[in-house]
């Protein structure tokens, strides 16, 4: 075979391997353009469909085909989303909760005043002494519907941030002295003792609004009362945490509460006595309008609590700019 044979075979051979290698490439390159675009379409599918349920997290991002990348972002996605039907699904039973808790409240004395009235409709108005005696007993069952129906009205306005607060300087140790008076009867009734916890209390001047200071107060009080022994005690402390802040602990040694209810105490009308009864009347709110008075305060309440040994309820209040009597010594 001639030189110039050998010479033409060997680029004849180079050409074909330089053909191919550029067949090859054109064809990797093709190849992976319309995979990606596929991909691509796919995952813009993804995004599209999770832009209906409007997640934010995922919407105002660039579309990335990255798999790993995406993988998180969706596993992301679908644990906020988790969290979110879970949260919804707590609030959906809060609200079931709530509402069946308002027509149970309602009802009882709405029922009570309807049967006192038909009842005197009936015929026993007739009675003079029957009539005077239901119609006290329909005029409570109408108190008790007001009752209700106001400590709703304060607890919506105190959620909604309605309720304008009137900060004052004044005593607390004062305040509580008033609120004792107030209660006196009520505590003996069950011959339940309201005192301080020190005999040489201080006068101490906070900042707040006064008149819902004392309905925590009143609150707290008349539960503890409520749930308190026969012969019990209720004490109220005072103590100086800091400069700026005091605490105002009411503690008694009545039933307690069990450790699993603790965390619902503040709940609208959450009882802890399943039963539902409640001899001593009240709306159901107390506790819970007391959370919303304290955080209205940007303060914090607690609650510590044994069954069978008593309970203490307590919140921080701030301190007025004037020099108490302690602050002096």
């Amino acid at each position: 075979m001639s030189l110039f044979y050998k010479n033409q075979l060997k680029h004849q051979v180079a050409f074909g391997i330089i053909f191919i290698i550029v067949i090859y490439i054109f064809s990797f390159l093709v190849l992976q353009y319309r995979v990606e675009r596929f991909i691509y379409r796919r995952v813009k599918k993804i995004y599209d469909e999770v832009s209906l349920l409007e997640s934010t997290t995922l919407i105002n991002q660039p579309i990335n085909t990255d798999m790993e990348t995406l993988s998180r972002e969706v596993k992301k996605f679908a644990t906020d989303k988790k969290l979110e039907i879970e949260m919804l699904e707590i609030r959906e039973q809060y609200r079931r909760e709530f509402l069946g808790n308002v027509s149970h409240e309602l009802k009882t004395p709405l029922f009570t005043v309807q049967g006192y009235v038909s009842t005197l409709l009936d015929g026993a108005m007739d009675d003079k002494h029957i009539r005077k005696k239901y119609l006290k007993r329909a005029e409570k069952g109408v108190e008790r519907l007001i009752y209700i129906v106001e400590d709703l009205d304060m607890i919506t306005k105190l959620e909604s941030g309605d309720l304008d607060l009137n900060m004052t300087d004044f005593d607390v140790v004062e305040l509580i002295q008033n609120v004792f008076e107030l209660l006196e009867m009520k505590a003996d009734k069950k011959k339940i003792k309201l005192a301080f916890e020190s005999k040489n209390i201080q006068s101490v001047m906070i900042r707040g609004d006064q008149d819902r200071i004392q309905q925590v107060l009143e609150n707290l009080i008349v539960n503890s009362i409520k749930y308190g022994k026969e012969g019990g005690l209720t004490e109220v402390g005072v103590v100086n945490l800091t400069k700026k802040k005091v605490l105002i602990r009411i503690s008694d040694n009545g039933e307690g509460v069990e450790k699993q209810n603790i965390p619902r105490l503040f709940e609208r009308f959450y009882r802890v006595d399943k039963s539902g009864t409640r001899s001593e009347g009240g709306s159901g709110l107390g506790l819970a309008i007391v959370k919303h008075i304290i955080e209205a305060h940007k303060e914090k309440v607690y609650v510590e609590s044994e069954f069978g040994i008593g309970s203490e309820f307590s919140f921080t209040l701030e301190k007025a700019n004037k020099l108490t009597k302690s602050d002096v010594k």
